[in-house]
């Protein structure tokens, strides 16, 4: 067993000697426990990995035994890197060393959460590689949900004419074996769409539509694109022009239109068409009352907010933590915090899970009150409970703590985040590094951002610049080069791409 002895900033921004355990291996731990264990292990093992600059296939293998090799093992490590924001490249190499393992039987979920993170990051060239890859050995892994995963990406990153010759290759080349059809020509379509590209989705449909006979879903698809672009007019411009098609309306239409309205503080007219769902025999689903809480939190009417939640149940629909969410929020937009925390106490004693909406939105509430010792109560509780929160919250608590002189309670989050194996977003980085050198806690600054580029992951100019100012002044010129060393090193292997922070963060609003 290996133990590590470390100084390090709490949860609650309280230094304290950390003990840390290479594996656990005590006999009255159950079965599921220990593999819970062995998963958060290997994760952490593969997230500290200083990969590229070092091989990581060696560490692996003196770390993974067959014995604990599985099908769902892979899964949940993976699930682990990917919610950790880790170098696409670790979770390739990960997947790889699987591969090569005549015990391990690779699965979908495995293969897309590898692609998910590799395309999330730009690798590209790396996601053709994999998916060239699982067609020799397993083409049946090669599903919709992959096809979605790597047009997604390049759409959000590339240009109209990539996404285009993206989707000829792989029903050229990669699924050879597949006639597309509607639902492939419906990925295609919905990858312009969440980016809010209606020019190329219209091009796109234009083109295709007569070799892929568009069906309910390709029109919902195209009507969710235009109210995510924020024009309601085109949206039932284009609502019309479904209708005059022929096609059968759903719930799905309905929400959808439902859901433009509210965003633009029409809840009237979103009212109505709640009212002319039941008319026509096409019920409300729980999404759909839900997008109308929120609707009524926007137009700051809490009393037809909480008309809505208890319509839920008079329904005999029961509500989830969307639906709480969305009263939590609008009683936090009519500044009506006290009423949010109850109404989370109310999801507890129901035991209905928060999600990282159910905190941004709280914290965001208290912060907008300055309540201080609110939101730091709310995060020892989050933090109490192990809950990684998403890269926006991690960003606003960043920011507040800083602002309110609490720059240990952001050093301890940085290290919560670390010692879950996490790596948290470069602009988390830039708000404590900034917060640090201005206190002339410079060391540390500069600790956090060697931890960060040791990872295999960039540091932003800003964050260089700042150190290199911050150092230069304290004589710390070895410090400077030793980062100089490893921000070009890792530059020679890993290209830094440039994201903006809309970009990255946009995929948790």
């Amino acid at each position: 067993m290996v133990v590590v002895i470390s100084k390090r900033i709490d949860k609650f921004g309280q230094v304290l000697r950390v003990v840390g355990h290479g594996f656990w291996s005590s006999s009255w731990l159950h079965s599921v426990s220990e593999t819970t264990d062995e998963i958060e292990t290997i994760a952490r093992i593969i997230n500290d990995h200083p990969f590229p600059v070092q091989p990581l296939q060696p560490t692996l293998k003196r770390h993974i035994s067959p014995s604990i090799l599985s099908t769902t093992f892979a899964e949940n490590v993976l699930g682990r890197l990917f919610a950790a924001h880790a170098n696409g490249l670790k979770a390739y190499e990960f997947f790889e060393f699987c591969l090569h393992h005549s015990e391990y039987s690779p699965t979908s979920d495995a293969f897309e959460k590898t692609l998910h993170v590799l395309a999330r990051m730009r690798y590209f060239d790396k996601g053709w590689e994999l998916m060239k890859k699982i067609q020799q050995l397993q083409p049946s892994l090669l599903t919709l949900k992959s096809l979605s995963i790597m047009l997604s990406r390049i759409a959000k990153y590339q240009s109209y004419e990539d996404t285009l010759e993206a989707f000829e290759k792989m029903e050229q080349h990669l699924f050879p074996g597949k006639k597309f059809g509607t639902e492939e020509f419906n990925i295609l379509l919905r990858a312009f769409c969440t980016q809010r590209q209606m020019k190329e989705a219209r091009a796109v449909f234009n083109k295709l539509h007569s070799r892929f006979p568009p069906d309910t879903k390709t029109m919902n698809i195209l009507l969710l694109g235009f109210k995510e672009s924020g024009d309601i007019t085109a949206v039932e411009l284009f609502y019309h022009e479904v209708v005059k098609r022929g096609f059968k309306l759903n719930s799905v239409t309905y929400s959808i239109r439902i859901d433009a309205y509210c965003k633009k503080g029409r809840l009237g007219d979103a009212l109505k068409l709640f009212e002319e769902m039941d008319r026509v025999n096409c019920l409300p689903t729980l999404e759909t009352i839900t997008t109308l809480i929120h609707g009524a939190g926007i137009a700051r009417n809490i009393t037809k907010a909480k008309e809505l939640f208890n319509e839920i149940s008079k329904r005999n629909l029961k509500p989830d933590t969307g639906a709480y969410n969305a009263l939590v929020s609008s009683l936090i937009k009519s500044r009506d915090v006290k009423s949010a925390a109850v109404l989370m106490d109310e999801m507890v004693e129901k035991n209905i899970k928060f999600d990282h909406l159910t905190y941004h939105t709280m914290f965001w509430g208290l912060i907008r009150s300055n309540d201080v010792g609110g939101a730091i109560d709310l995060y020892k509780r989050m933090v109490d409970k192990n809950y990684l929160p998403k890269a926006r919250t991690v960003v606003m608590l960043m920011k507040f703590f800083c602002e309110n002189h609490r720059v240990d309670l952001s050093l301890s989050l940085w290290n919560y985040l670390m010692d879950k194996g996490h790596c948290p977003h470069c602009h988390s980085l830039e708000i404590l590094v900034t917060g640090l050198c201005s206190r002339g806690r410079v060391e540390e600054a500069f600790e956090c951002s060697e931890e960060m580029l040791k990872r295999g992951r960039h540091m932003s100019e800003l964050v260089f610049q700042m150190l290199k100012r911050s150092l230069l002044q304290l004589g710390e010129e070895e410090k400077l080069q030793k980062l100089n060393q490893m921000t070009k090193k890792l530059e020679m292997i890993l290209p830094p791409y440039r994201q903006t922070i809309g970009h990255s963060l946009g995929a948790d609003l």
